[in-house]
């Protein structure tokens, strides 16, 4: 029994030492996995229907076997071999498939499954290949600026946790940057962790801006194999400042205003167009030929007309770039003559003057107590109508709050002026006696009796307009009666008086004074009657000239027909009678 069996393990040992030492290939087939996933080989043969036993193990870079895993087909039976690196990570199937769990860098490697029948040995190697997605790319180290006409270094892109390692690419816009003598320059650089066998990539970029670059953004990314492929992940958007010099300067005036008007205040603002802009400026006013040096503003306060000119700015170390604009200071003067409180007296002649003097063409209106006038008052001889507050205003319509206003109040005085009337009662009952009054300041009235001196208190008094009123008594005298009228104020004291008759003696009537509006409207009657009688004389004249021609012509064409008709003599004394005719 023994003796049989002593050949049977012959044969397996033999068959054993030969696969350790022949390693006949079938065939080599590559398993891929993810970095951590589970790698799953299968055996990659056929299971022999006299299995005796399958068996696992990998190579090292040398050559020589490592045995791994071990399982019985008779027994059903694993056993796993004490290689620290896979403890705890391996699973074999029945049908010889073997697992390993969490992937590491180090698994790549030639797997081989043996297969042990009592007749024969079959191998059938596997190569794992592992791989490690890297970390999305980052820019890092970037300048806080970019300079044009300059390489400068723009940052560093960086990818870890890598394996295999991946290529790192620089974008500008979307497009690809590709090494540029003196404008781009790239380059690259990759470290492996020892313990980890991870590779992180760098790639700095040194790049010369121009002022084309503002606002576009700059990229990176990184191009690795996967399980899947190739594969390509982004860095996120990095835009940068563009450091570039003045080009232009400009100066504005603030607050922006369409006109400008003394008293003002104004702000020149000075603007280079370079990034950074400028920070000093040297400004320039009108007539100083050495700039102000400042900063980007500078103000004028309280400004008159003679701030009217050029203003201009220019850089400091650069004088020759320099911006200009005109300012126009607007003024408006009025000067009214006389002005204030001033008090005549009545007929006498007053000039008013107004006199405006301003920047542009200004506007005036005159007011007479808050009702506007249709052109300038004039006084050839004063009425008391023309007493009042007037006012001579002027603006600038193109300048907002541009006026001025001057006043002038003007008091028309007089001394009382009397005018006494009667008119009787169409019923003969009553007669009304009436005392019109002019004057400045408003005289008082009273009406006494001549002779016995008695005053007369029951008087209709009439409103004082335009330094006029009156005083109506109604009386009916039994005989003739003298009656007085008093006016008085400030200036003098007038008397005036009047005789009436008794009521039942008939008498003349004086009519009343005629009122200003009356007269108004009389002297606008007298006016259309004189236009209508100079027109009328016009057409008389026309009619005349008209008769004059006619006649003329007619004295003419007598002339021709008696030369046709008449004899020679006869002509020759008509002639000449026409001719002493004409003389």
């Amino acid at each position: 029994m023994a003796s049989k069996a002593f050949p049977s393990c012959r044969l397996v040992f033999f068959l054993v030492f030969s696969a350790v030492v022949l390693r006949p290939g079938l065939g080599l087939y590559t398993v891929s996995s993810a970095y951590g996933d589970t790698i799953t080989m299968p055996c990659g043969h056929d299971i022999p229907q006299n299995l005796m036993f399958g068996k696992w193990k990998y190579e090292k870079p040398d050559g020589s076997p490592v045995f791994i895993a071990f399982r019985s087909s008779a027994k059903k039976s694993v056993h796993y071999d004490d290689v620290p690196e896979y403890k705890d990570r391996l699973s074999l199937s029945e049908n010889y498939t073997l697992s390993i769990s969490n992937a590491r860098i180090s698994d790549e490697k030639r797997f081989v499954c043996m297969l042990v029948a009592e007749d024969n040995l079959f191998e059938a190697p596997t190569v794992v290949k592992v791989f490690k997605q890297p970390s999305k790319p980052e820019i890092i180290s970037k300048t806080p600026f970019l300079e044009t006409e300059q390489l400068k270094q723009l940052g560093e892109c960086i990818s870890k946790d890598s394996y295999p390692y991946g290529n790192l690419t620089w974008y500008r816009n979307g497009r690809m940057l590709q090494h540029l003598e003196g404008e781009v320059n790239i380059s690259f650089n990759k470290q492996m962790d020892p313990v980890t066998q991870l590779y992180t990539m760098t790639s700095s970029l040194e790049y010369k801006a121009t002022k084309a670059d503002v606002q576009m953004p700059f990229t990176c990314s990184v191009t690795y194999y996967g399980p899947s492929g190739q594969n390509t992940v982004y860095s996120e958007q990095a835009v940068f400042d563009i450091y570039y010099p003045t080009e232009q300067v400009t100066i504005q005036v603030l607050p922006p205003k369409n006109a400008i008007k003394e008293g003002d205040n104004i702000t020149l603002k000075c603007l280079g167009n370079g990034n950074p802009p400028p920070e000093e400026f040297l400004f320039y006013l009108p007539g100083q030929p050495e700039g102000i040096r400042s900063s980007s503003t500078y103000t004028l306060t309280d400004v008159r007309r003679n701030a009217t000119g050029d203003y201009k700015c220019s850089l400091i170390d650069k004088k020759s770039m320099i911006a200009s604009t005109a300012i126009t200071v607007h003024y408006l003067d009025l000067s009214l003559n006389p002005s204030g409180d001033v008090t005549k007296q009545i007929g006498d002649a007053l000039p008013v003057s107004c006199t405006i003097s301003a920047s542009r063409n200004a506007t005036v209106v005159w007011m007479k107590d808050n009702v506007r006038l249709r052109s300038s008052p004039t006084f050839p001889s004063l009425r008391y109508q023309d007493a009042g507050n007037y006012v001579c205003e002027t603006a600038l319509q193109e300048v907002e709050g541009l006026k001025k206003r001057e006043s002038l109040t003007l008091v028309v005085e007089g001394k009382p002026q009397i005018k006494m009337t009667k008119k009787t009662d169409p019923s003969g009952l009553s007669k009304t006696i009436t005392c019109h009054v002019e004057g400045f300041p408003k005289p008082a009235i009273q009406w006494t009796i001549t002779g016995s001196g008695s005053v007369i208190n029951q008087a209709k008094e009439s409103p004082y307009v335009n330094g006029r009123y009156s005083s109506k008594i109604i009386i009916s005298p039994e005989e003739n009666v003298t009656l007085t009228c008093t006016a008085e104020n400030q200036l003098e004291k007038t008397v005036n008086s009047l005789n009436v008759s008794a009521i039942s003696i008939p008498e003349h009537d004086e009519t009343d004074e005629i009122s200003d509006e009356n007269r108004e409207k009389v002297n606008d009657q007298a006016k259309l009657i004189v236009g209508i009688v100079v027109g009328l004389l016009l057409a008389a004249l026309v009619a005349g000239i008209v008769y004059w021609l006619y006649m003329k012509k007619s004295k003419t064409a007598s002339k021709h027909v008696n030369k046709d008709l008449g004899n020679l003599e006869e002509n020759k004394k008509l002639e000449e009678n026409n001719h002493k005719t004409e003389a």
